[in-house]
């Protein structure tokens, strides 16, 4: 039954990834970084560290290697963007 409770968690995050919705990065911790990065893994350059608080434009979402990947731009700067993981963001 696990393996069905992941697919669902997976798609429900996904679901929850609407195109051009406001997000906000959470749970990175005070001392830590959300890393955004050129592409959805970690496998991918870090581009930059965002702190708890930063402001996104969401854009889509998609799942490498079981983890929820969501491509951002910075609200503030759209020209910056890339990918985090889903889990730290926050509708906003």
């Amino acid at each position: 039954m696990r393996p069905y409770l992941a697919a669902f968690l997976a798609l429900m995050t996904v679901t929850a990834c609407a195109v051009g919705s406001g997000a906000v990065v959470q749970g990175a911790g005070p001392d830590d970084l959300l890393k955004l990065r050129e592409g959805p893994g970690l496998n991918h350059r870090i581009i930059i560290g965002l702190p708890d608080g930063t402001r996104l434009a969401r854009q889509n979402c998609v799942t490498t290697d079981g983890k929820v990947w969501c491509r951002v731009m910075l609200a503030d700067r759209p020209s910056v963007s890339g990918y985090v993981a889903a889990e730290y963001l926050a509708h906003r």
